[in-house]
């Protein structure tokens, strides 16, 4: 699929791009190479091939699942300006 110049103007319009009349050549030619790029990668037989999730096979590191900062709740209670029940009361911003 080959783009042509009416095509890059319109592709330019709905990207809110302004391109000089001296860049549309260029551009035409960069969107077309790109096309080509995926045409070709679509021509690879890929049948019986699993999709990845990552191309390196990679596993995240786990660590144990232990709480290391002390409840320092009442600490930060006492000095709110209005507390109710152990919640934090805000003044009501949405009628």
């Amino acid at each position: 699929m080959a783009l042509e110049r009416s095509d890059v103007e319109k592709i330019a319009h709905l990207a809110r791009l302004g391109l000089n009349d001296a860049d549309i050549p260029r551009t035409t030619e960069a969107l077309n190479s790109i096309l080509g790029l995926v045409d070709q990668m679509q021509a690879v037989d890929t049948t019986g091939i699993e999709p990845l999730a990552h191309p390196l096979e990679a596993s995240q590191r786990l660590r144990e699942d232990a709480v290391t900062e002390r409840n320092r709740r009442e600490t930060y209670q006492a000095i709110a300006p209005a507390v109710q029940d152990g919640l934090y009361l805000v003044p009501k911003v949405i009628e």
